[in-house]
Formats: C-alpha cells, sequence, structure tokens
C-alpha cells in the first residue's frame, strides 16, 4: 500500500468507512457539537428570569386555584363531615376513611348513569351543531366586502356572550313558553299553544340552542383572528390560477383554520362532561331530573343540597379522571392527523 492511501488519522479513517467520527472521550463529533449548543439551567434562567418574573404571579395564581384543591379529592374515599371543625383540613383529617365505597354506590346507582347519558347526549348535539356554526359564521363574515357591514356583523352576533344565563332563559321563556309569543300567534291562528320550556322530549335541543344564541359570537373570534392571519398573495395565486370563492375557501381558508379548529376540538372534548351547569339548574325544575340531570347538577344536588360530600366529591373525581383522558385521546388524534393539538408530540 503506498503511503498516500494510509489513512493519517483514526478520524480519517472513520471517515473513509463512512462513519461518525468518534472524539477521545467516547462521544461522537455530532453528539459533542448538540451538547456544545445546550445552555446550562443556570444560564437559561439567567437568560429568561425577566420573562420568568413576568409569569411568576399567574402561575401562582393557577396552583393555588387550580392545582393545591386537587388535595381536597381525598373527600372522595372518606364520609366527609365538614362541621367538626371550622378548618376544612381539620374536617379531612378528622373525617372517617371509607375507601372506595363511595364509588360502589356510585356505579351502583341509577341517578347517576342516568346523568351520564343526559351529559353524553347533550355533548354529541353540541359537538355536531353547536362547534361548526362559529365556523360557517366567521367564514360568512370574513367573506363581507363593506368593514362597517362586518364590524356591524359581529357586534350582533358578540353582544349576547354578555348576558347572563337567567337573561338567556328569560328571553327562550318570553318566546316559547307556554305563554310565550309563538304559542300566542298559533292560537291567534287556531292551533293548540307550545311549550317548548317545559318539554322534556325537546329539552336537549332547547339547551344546545340557548348556547348557540349565547355563545357562537364569542366563538367567532377566534376564528376571525385565524383568518386575518392568511396572506392575501394566496388568495390571489388561487384567483389567477381559476379558483373559484368555494374552491378558494376549500383550499385556502380552511387550511388555514385547520389546527385552531383541531386545537378547539380537542379542548371542547376535554370539556365534554361539562355541559353548561347555570344554564341547566336553572331549568332543571321545569322538565325533571331524568332530562336535565348531568354530572355537575348531580356532583351539586348530592354535595350541596343532600350534604354528601363524600359522594359528590367521588363522582367528580371520575368525571375529572374521565375528562382528563378523553383530553389525551383527542391530542393524539391531532397528532395522527399532523396537527399539534394542545401541546407537541
Amino acid at each position: 500500500m503506498s503511503h498516500s492511501t494510509v489513512p493519517r488519522s483514526r478520524a480519517e479513517a472513520d471517515d473513509r468507512a463512512g462513519r461518525t467520527p468518534v472524539a477521545s472521550d467516547g462521544t461522537t463529533g455530532t453528539r459533542k457539537k448538540e451538547k456544545a449548543g445546550k445552555l446550562s439551567l443556570r444560564l437559561r434562567f439567567r437568560r429568561d428570569r425577566v420573562l420568568i418574573l413576568m409569569t411568576l404571579p399567574a402561575i401562582l395564581l393557577l396552583l393555588v386555584f387550580n392545582y393545591l384543591p386537587i388535595l381536597g379529592n381525598i373527600v372522595a374515599f372518606q364520609d366527609y363531615d365538614p362541621y367538626v371543625s371550622d378548618n376544612g383540613i381539620v374536617s379531612m383529617l378528622h373525617s372517617a376513611w371509607v375507601g372506595v365505597e363511595n364509588f360502589q354506590q356510585i356505579f351502583a346507582d341509577s341517578a347517576f348513569w342516568n346523568a351520564v347519558k343526559n351529559t353524553l347526549v347533550l355533548f354529541f348535539l353540541q359537538l355536531v351543531l353547536f362547534f361548526p356554526i362559529p365556523i360557517a359564521l366567521a367564514l360568512l363574515i370574513n367573506s363581507v366586502v363593506r368593514p362597517r357591514v362586518r364590524a356591524l356583523a359581529q357586534a350582533v352576533l358578540y353582544l349576547p356572550h354578555f348576558f347572563s344565563w337567567v337573561l338567556v332563559i328569560s328571553v327562550f321563556q318570553q318566546i316559547f313558553g307556554g305563554a310565550g309569543l309563538l304559542s300566542q300567534l298559533l292560537r291567534q291562528h287556531g292551533y293548540d299553544g307550545l311549550d317548548i320550556m317545559s318539554d322534556p322530549s325537546t329539552f336537549k335541543f332547547l339547551v344546545t340552542a340557548e348556547g348557540v344564541w349565547k355563545d357562537a359570537g364569542w366563538g367567532i373570534i377566534v376564528f376571525l383572528a385565524a383568518l386575518a392571519s392568511v396572506s392575501p398573495d394566496l388568495y390571489e395565486a388561487a384567483a389567477m390560477d381559476g379558483a373559484g370563492r368555494w374552491r378558494r375557501m376549500w383550499h385556502v381558508t380552511l387550511p388555514a383554520l385547520r389546527p385552531v379548529i383541531a386545537l378547539l376540538l380537542v379542548l371542547r372534548v376535554g370539556d365534554a362532561l361539562t355541559v353548561g351547569f347555570e344554564q341547566i339548574l336553572l331549568q332543571r325544575d321545569a322538565v325533571g331530573p331524568g332530562a336535565s340531570e348531568v354530572l355537575d347538577t348531580f356532583v351539586w344536588w348530592n354535595g350541596v343540597r343532600n350534604q354528601d360530600f363524600g359522594y359528590a366529591a367521588a363522582a367528580g373525581l371520575i368525571k375529572g379522571v374521565v375528562s382528563l383522558g378523553l383530553v389525551l385521546a383527542a391530542n393524539k388524534v391531532a397528532h395522527l392527523m399532523g396537527e399539534q393539538g394542545v401541546y407537541k408530540k
């Protein structure tokens, strides 16, 4: 072998063999560069200390009001008596421990399963009928050319979000109640009156309609913000290629909304078992618990009205665990669809 073909070093030999050069400490050159590019925790803290200080109040509020109350789930495993002491922590320490007895009673309670069924039915109705409406309204408002007309439409749709549920239900009562405008109009033309507000068979559709009227305008804001970030050049390029209005919406607008839709859908699925406590509680007596009882009202009725705090806490804990599982499952589906979801992979 001639002198020119002999490798001059181990690195040159590795390079000719197609292998990654190995450093003297046993690490590859690429890995060593990655380690050299990483900052230590102390340096990252010094670099981001201003941002950390800015977010510290929000983190403290989150800990105090969202994470510390999780410790109260121990009540679900007790026969909790809040009257043992004025201090809630002392009451937990002196309440009798019952283990999983509360959970066994819940799974054998037909009222609990009826509340689960009503909750899931309301969720699917709102997902199918309520969730697409803000998207459609945002696309419609975004297509309006005149800015004044667009601003007026957005304000009119957004205004009911500020109404309380008492006011919303009162408005629906004046229209769809037994003495409402619709019933009076039917009686004037020789038909029987109609009382939708106290009809158990239509209660779930009524709740969904109330939610659409109140909160559809709130959802429009998110989608309009996403549409504002779409470059006009994309629409111009699509128009030059011969795409009409519908094809531009299908190939430009909807793909731009897809990440936002995926994120909101994941959050909505995680909130599936919370379908409006105050809204349903205000109408519970009108249609009866058989049609209106959901998990939130079930927890309230047993915990606050019947003073069975351990039983209600067990139901709330089951709801929280199932909701967490739904969020993780929906986020996994979003990852499979190529979207980020709530968090990255």
